[in-house]
């Protein structure tokens, strides 16, 4: 090997060093130093591939793919055929305990309610971590991978790919530099769900498949009887498996607000819905966040905000000023900021925003400019150091935060019957103002039919429950033996 350096590579050596990424070949220091080459590949696990996963994995395949665990095989085959060299595993706890060693990073792709428990696990190895969307089904799940990620300094990412463009962005850097005011109210929307709910619980069970492991789907919820509405796909609308509309969607819708106004907890939150089901997340539901006030920015003082969700199909009042015929929903969604200078208005994944006035400032840019893709993004992440790494678009140390307050609106949904706002310590993970005595019924049937003519509902409702215990057992779930969670950590 010649001893001499070419200019060109001097100066690409020294460009790469000053933006602070590791450039030291894992084969000097090793991968247990927390180094990787930029040029050496990862080797990647899936978890949940026949859906999402398999988009996310193909924006990957220029790493090693080198497993593939999914509960349903059939629906899986396509992305087994794709992917020939992966291993197959029905249970991703059997392919980390085969190859856990030579594993460095997994994606998670399965329904919300394993997405917490196969991260943890992963991240407790030591492993990087990218998860879909919703990060997670409840709030004690959002903190414990926000801390897991803190202790074990792994690279994360969640799956909201609209984080990483440019839409996000040009939000981020028209409210930092005070061109829309002040912002008190902010206002959004989706067009979902696209897939089935307010439906009653199946009465009856279906065969389950050959290809199938159904224990292994249901995981740590509680077990029911198979039935071919459940999976795959749909199961976003039970409350066992899902978030329904506002798990999915709000990731996406959301981001813009949570990261442009610097939001944290929430202290006051309540909801409606349509007819409110003990199984599955209502047709439409509308919800109403409250946070504090934050620190001031230079250019502009952060007052407290209230955050109002829509979906189902309802949306915001068009605000003063937008012209007629101008559907606010792009790419199945939109956000309103209302400020006390200007209205800015985007679609989902903070996409194509605009303000109200007409006027399309050149504001200073203020976020880091992500060229590759989400997921390769992630991969670069991953290959550098925890001391020298340049944070993705969605980190948990700000995705985990964030998807509390997404998860919060689920609560706010499930407590309505309640009645009445709810005040939220979100430092402690818990309600301040629900009465110990007060209690919470939920149906479990509608009954509905009709008779001569005239529709009739006959519902069928639980017995009353303590509401504190419901609400308890809403924020962090009580798994199903034999799966346990890591304890949280102390960081």
């Amino acid at each position: 090997m010649s001893s001499k350096m070419s200019r060109r590579k001097f100066l690409e050596t020294g460009a790469m060093a000053a933006a602070g990424l590791t450039v030291v070949p894992s084969s000097v220091l090793g991968k247990s130093f927390g180094h990787t080459a930029p040029s050496d590949k990862l080797n990647i696990a899936g978890v949940g591939v026949g859906g999402m996963g398999f988009a996310n994995l193909k924006n990957l395949e220029s790493e090693n793919i080198v497993a593939l665990a999914d509960v349903d095989w059939k629906y899986s085959d396509r992305v087994f055929k794709y992917f020939p060299k992966a291993k197959k595993y029905y249970d991703y706890r059997k392919m980390y305990d085969e190859l856990g060693k030579s594993i460095d990073a997994v994606v998670v792709a399965t329904a919300d309610h394993t997405h917490a428990i196969i991260a943890a696990d992963a991240m407790t190895m030591g492993k990087h971590v990218y998860v879909q969307k919703p990060l997670t089904h409840s709030v004690y799940e959002s903190r414990l991978l926000t801390k897991l990620a803190k202790k074990y300094k792994v690279a994360t990412q969640m799956g909201n790919q609209g984080a990483s463009a440019a839409g996000v962005r040009q939000v981020i850097d028209w409210i930092y530099d005070g061109q829309i005011g002040e912002v008190t109210r902010v206002e959004a929307f989706t067009d979902r769900p696209i897939w089935p709910q307010g439906l009653n619980r199946p009465a009856k069970a279906d065969p389950i498949p050959s290809t199938l492991k159904w224990d292994l789907f249901i995981g740590p919820a509680p077990m029911r009887p198979f039935n071919q509405i459940y999976t795959p796909w749909n199961w976003r609308g039970w409350w066992d498996f899902g978030t329904g509309a506002l798990g999915d969607m709000a990731c996406h819708i959301l981001h813009p607000v949570f990261k442009g106004l610097r939001l944290g907890y929430p202290t006051k939150v309540e909801a409606s819905s349509t007819m409110l089901l003990t199984d599955s997340a209502p047709v439409a539901q509308k919800v109403r966040l409250v946070f504090p006030a934050r620190e001031n920015l230079p250019k502009v003082a952060m007052p407290e905000v209230e955050v109002i969700w829509y979906d189902g199909g309802l949306q915001p009042f068009r605000p003063e000023g937008v012209p007629a015929g101008k559907n606010l929903n792009d790419a199945g969604g939109g956000v309103i900021f209302h400020g006390t200078k200007d209205t800015l208005i985007c679609g989902c994944y903070g996409k194509d925003p605009w303000l109200v006035s007409g006027r399309t400032p050149k504001s200073p840019k203020t976020q880091r400019e992500v060229t590759l893709s989400h997921e390769m993004d992630w991969v670069r992440a991953c290959k550098e150091s925890p001391e020298n790494r340049i944070e993705t678009a969605s980190p948990f140390s700000e995705a985990g935060p964030f998807n509390e307050m997404v998860v919060m609106g689920v609560l706010a949904v499930r407590l309505q019957a309640l009645n009445q706002e709810l005040d939220w310590d979100g430092e402690n993970m818990r309600f301040t103002n629900i009465p110990d005595n007060a209690t919470i019924r939920t149906i479990i049937e509608d009954g509905f039919k009709i008779v001569d003519g005239d529709p009739k509902f006959d519902k069928k409702w639980t017995e009353p429950m303590n509401a504190k215990a419901y609400a308890e057992e809403l924020i962090k779930h009580s798994y199903r033996d034999p799966w346990k969670l890591p304890d949280m950590p102390n960081v």
